[in-house]
């Protein structure tokens, strides 16, 4: 079964950003699985506030929607929760493929 692609219509005035951009949220799930396995909660929250602040305004409104919901989570601890969530960007940005309109 093929995945489906995350189409994402952005900017072409921020085009020389979004590489960057994504490389650092691929950064960040290393960051956020190290951190879950040492349940360092509040790390996984400051990288989930981040991720929902800035999402939107590079045109990726999922990755603010992921970040709001890790960020809910690990001010819970809820452990499973931050894994959901941690899965779904790792899916997003396999399948992410960002169009310049």
């Amino acid at each position: 079964m093929e995945s489906k692609k995350n189409i994402v219509y952005a900017d072409p005035d921020i085009s020389d950003l979004i590489p960057g951009f994504l490389e650092n949220r691929q950064k960040e799930i290393q960051t956020i699985s190290e951190a879950l396995i040492r349940k360092e909660y509040e790390t996984i929250r400051i990288i989930g506030h981040s991720m929902k602040g800035y999402g939107a305004g590079y045109g990726f409104d999922e990755i603010s929607d992921i970040g709001a919901a890790m960020e809910k989570a690990a001010e819970k601890a809820d452990t499973q929760g931050i894994q959901q969530e941690f899965i779904r960007l790792e899916t997003y940005l396999k399948n992410v493929q960002v169009v310049y309109k």
